[in-house]
């Protein structure tokens, strides 16, 4: 998927357990297929998960997530992959990795929502709860979360080069008719508030048709909370969709940034793995689709 990418394999995780970690390193190893594309996870016989970095710029998710996960983990209200233990660089593999709980359940790309009003409703739960966190020494937007919740407008330069790379593709008068409408919603006036900056699909764990764990942190940190009000776009839509915006009282701006960040993660990831990633693919054209379709509905 990208030119920098490392490769792993479960004989490498086992000999980095076995140095650093010895009494795991007799337990099974099963890598565990994903449409993920910053780390390769392992299963770690029953109980854990082996989270390595495939290329440099997702080495510092590391040392945020070891630090602040089991901070944030007892106030929401969904289970979230706390750190168990954080390796070092040995054998070959270059950087600092993760040991994690393994939670229960299928992302939502493999097993489907039983009840997509009560998946937006619990989802907007968990977003209000995040709201609610100190953010006292939280990360700021940067390169460590790809910028998720820093001002849209910082994304204006690489969604138009991605339109551009779009050409024949998709619509691009029509894409860059919606950039432009949402780009110019109002900036956030707020504080800066917790997100998790990447609310797909992928990272949600379904359990019985439920949802009920959010997996992936990468881009956590702290900023516009519009960033994580993409779900809206990205996995409901009709009912469930004003479920989910109400359940977190979104305003008009904040909603249309977040239609923004919708489309501009959609565009950027499309013609980046338009050929080694069908799963983002088909997810960034289901929200392009989404608030394309949303906004064909409001000129009407």
């Amino acid at each position: 998927m990208h030119a920098d990418e490392i490769d792993t394999d479960a004989s490498l995780v086992r000999r980095l357990l076995d140095a650093q970690f010895p009494q795991w390193a007799n337990l099974p190893i099963q890598r565990v297929r994903s449409g993920g594309t910053d780390n390769a996870i392992y299963r770690l016989g029953d109980d854990m998960a082996v989270r390595l970095p495939l290329i440099e710029r997702a080495t510092a998710q590391i040392d945020k997530e070891h630090l602040w996960l089991p901070r944030l983990a007892p106030h929401l209200p969904l289970a979230i992959p706390v750190p168990i233990a954080t390796g070092m660089p040995a054998e070959g593999y270059p950087w600092r990795w993760l040991v994690c709980r393994w939670l229960p359940g299928e992302n939502a790309i493999v097993e489907p929502i039983a009840n997509l009003r009560d998946a937006a409703l619990a989802l907007g739960q968990f977003v209000a709860a995040m709201k609610r966190i100190d953010i006292t020494g939280g990360p700021r937007p940067g390169a460590h979360n790809f910028g998720r919740g820093a001002p849209l407008a910082m994304r204006d330069a690489a969604t138009r080069a991605a339109i551009a790379k779009l050409d024949g593709v998709i619509d691009t008068d029509a894409v860059t008719a919606a950039w432009d409408a949402d780009l110019h919603a109002p900036a956030w006036s707020g504080p800066p508030i917790w997100i998790h900056g990447d609310l797909h699909a992928g990272n949600l764990l379904i359990d019985h048709g439920r949802l009920s764990g959010v997996i992936d942190f990468g881009g956590l940190g702290v900023g516009d909370p519009a960033c994580d009000f993409v779900a809206a776009w990205m996995l409901f839509s009709g009912e469930s969709r004003d479920t989910f915006r109400t359940a977190l009282s979104i305003d008009d701006a904040s909603w249309a940034r977040s239609r923004g960040w919708a489309l501009s993660t959609g565009l950027i990831a499309l013609p980046y793995y338009l050929h080694t990633n069908p799963v983002i693919v088909g997810m960034a054209r289901h929200q392009i689709a989404e608030v394309l379709a949303d906004h064909k509905r409001g000129a009407c």
